[in-house]
């Protein structure tokens, strides 16, 4: 995923640079900053995509198809101000100092909170339902319980419950035999008839049930994707640091680009890639496929898992030729030495790193929101979070496990201080083998994936 983060602390660190404080005072209030934005994003971002997309309504079929294209725009936006960022906040903090860079960007969050407090009168709100997380533990406890429960010896279901309004059952979600243990939530034995009141955590609902199934659906998909996040955690690391020992020179040898700088070019592949998608390959797709959405979204993040493979193979055979150059040249052992080739051979893999992007994270967040019930969204939408952040977490333990194994055989695949006696094309092979067992893997489940439905009018709901 192109990585954005405009920092709500800049100001707090902007008085910190620019006042001389001995380092040991310094240390304290530059984390707590950094700690404070990581609280904040950490509510921010499951919630703002959810709350986002709540303003189209689904009862309108208008509004409803606007949605699908809502999420392909909202991307668009992200990458827009995270490339603009990456672009102007370096340039600053090199030419005026950090704590200008870090004020431009407490100044632009400052900003951008009065700008949301000034609509808010203006938008659509959803009521508070409870904790989403505490009614799903509660069916898994009260399924558990009952495990040895078997449909013979039950002695009804329980349907509904008081305070169940009729508006949430005129959008029941339809019943599915899938993870059938977890009916077992709803099954009425003798302890439970015996209690004057209804213990949520030993009974619950069908309609309680049914959306925790769907959650469930979703854990299979959520695992088959977190290689592909492996894969685009390399452009913050490993594609720097080939940047690092190539030439990097524009227009004139005095002026040379950041190794870092280049992961613009994932962000301007997205913002181009975008359009297009959304323009001429949807509209084609629906031609070709009769789907009035063009392809499903579970199709989308499978092209996005190709590509990332793709990916991969691209930037091993780049750096199989980096390699040969250093070779060639005599400079295997000059690490610190420039190489005699062009960075601009790494513009492919960054190109396919944002395509990649374009299909599967606009995709995983379609289907995180769309897929679960309406009242778990915002858990949706932290579920997907949550398989970047995993990723990167496997990503640095493949990475420590790699060198720890091939550190003992004697031929260190990722040297820290000299990329060219490394084996970085290996590394990428390998991550392009997994990625290809993870699509192997991705693919049976994404045909066997229900998408939810909703229980029509007078239908009879059949365990």
């Amino acid at each position: 995923m192109y990585n954005y983060s405009i920092t709500p602390h800049g100001l707090v660190l902007l008085v910190i640079s620019e006042v001389t404080i001995p380092l040991k005072h310094r240390t304290l209030p530059f984390f707590l900053a950094l700690y404070i934005i990581n609280i904040g994003e950490g509510g921010h971002r499951p919630c703002i995509q959810t709350f986002a997309a709540d303003q189209f309504g689904d009862h309108l079929p208008s509004e409803k198809a606007t949605k699908r294209s809502f999420f392909n725009w909202w991307y668009l936006g992200i990458v827009l101000a995270g490339t603009t960022a990456t672009l102007i906040v370096p340039y600053v903090q090199g030419k005026y100092g950090w704590g200008w860079g870090y004020g431009i960007s407490g100044v632009v969050v400052a900003v951008a909170l009065v700008v949301f407090l000034a609509g808010k009168s203006t938008y659509r709100q959803e009521a508070p339902v409870g904790s989403s997380v505490t009614k799903v533990a509660q069916v898994v406890v009260a399924a558990f319980k009952k495990q040895r429960l078997s449909h013979e010896n039950r002695f009804q279901l329980c349907l509904i419950e008081a305070g169940e309004s009729s508006q949430a059952m005129t959008r029941n979600l339809a019943h599915t035999n899938q993870f059938r243990f977890l009916d077992k939530a709803a099954f009425i034995d003798e302890i439970d008839m015996s209690l004057d009141k209804k213990d949520s955590w030993r009974l619950s609902t069908v309609n309680q049930v049914k959306p925790v199934k769907i959650l469930f659906r979703l854990i299979p998909i959520w695992l088959s994707c977190l290689m592909f996040t492996v894969v685009i955690a390399q452009i913050h690391t490993l594609y720097t640091k080939q940047a690092s020992t190539l030439n990097r020179t524009i227009w004139s040898n005095n002026h040379e680009l950041q190794p870092a700088s280049f992961q613009v070019i994932t962000g301007l592949t997205i913002l181009a890639a975008v359009p297009i998608y959304e323009r001429l390959l949807i509209p084609t797709a629906k031609h070709l496929t009769g789907n009035p959405f063009g392809i499903t979204m579970l199709q989308r993040i499978g092209c996005g898992i190709f590509f990332s493979i793709l990916t991969m193979m691209i930037s091993a055979l780049v750096e199989s030729k980096r390699v040969r150059i250093a070779t060639q040249h005599g400079l295997i052992d000059r690490p610190k030495t420039t190489l005699p080739m062009s960075v601009w051979w790494l513009v492919p893999q960054y190109v396919l790193m944002g395509i990649s992007d374009v299909f599967t994270i606009v995709g995983l967040q379609e289907l995180f929101y769309d897929q679960v019930p309406e009242e778990m969204r915002s858990m949706g939408a932290a579920a997907y979070l949550s398989i970047v952040g995993v990723g990167n977490f496997i990503s640095s333990a493949l990475i420590s496990l790699v060198q720890v194994i091939t550190a003992k055989h004697g031929d260190e695949w990722l040297k820290g201080d000299n990329l060219n006696k490394a084996h970085l094309d290996y590394f990428y092979w390998l991550l392009a083998c997994l990625s290809g067992l993870s699509l192997v893997f991705y693919v049976p489940l994404a045909k066997g994936f229900i998408y939810k439905k909703l229980q029509s009018d007078g239908e009879v709901m059949i365990i």
